[in-house]
């Protein structure tokens, strides 16, 4: 699994004209869910994207985790991130997972975010033609891949 996260002062995602989900300060998080990606995935990435400390401690410097500052989440199911580019100029996304396999796990990332936050986490729609807007705060944009662990 793949995951985009970008610390925002606000985010918003859009179908159809209507507002699906909305945040103030947080994380907007891009998920690409591959089609081999497991629970223990899940795991490994709820942990890493709840306590990862880039939002500013009152010294100004990146020692909290959105968990500590009480941001919030914008999970947006993006199954582009497993773009492969290796031939030719048109991307291939063979690695991304079909969505009887990613709908699952998607959902069950939401829900462990949510034990983990304590909180609801904002969404999108699966497979929706989606309007993301953003206001990246830093800018700070970190991508983490489950397979390499990092």
């Amino acid at each position: 699994m793949r995951l985009v996260l970008q610390r925002v002062s606000s985010a918003s995602v859009t179908v159809d004209d209507a507002i699906t989900g909305q945040i103030g300060a947080g994380l907007l998080i891009l998920a690409g869910i591959e089609h081999d990606d497991t629970a223990d995935d899940l795991a490994w990435l709820v942990s890493k994207v709840t306590q990862m400390r880039i939002f500013a401690d009152a010294e100004g410097k990146m020692n909290l985790s959105v968990k500590d500052s009480g941001g919030d989440l914008l999970v947006v199911s993006q199954f582009t991130l497993h773009a492969s580019t290796k031939k030719g100029n048109r991307p291939s996304f063979i690695r991304a997972a079909r969505p009887e396999t990613a709908i699952p796990l998607y959902e069950q990332f939401l829900a462990l975010l949510e034990a983990e936050m304590g909180k609801p986490v904002a969404r999108g729609i699966f497979g929706a033609d989606m309007k993301v807007a953003l206001v990246n705060d830093g800018p700070v944009t970190i991508c983490i891949d489950s397979r390499a662990k990092e």
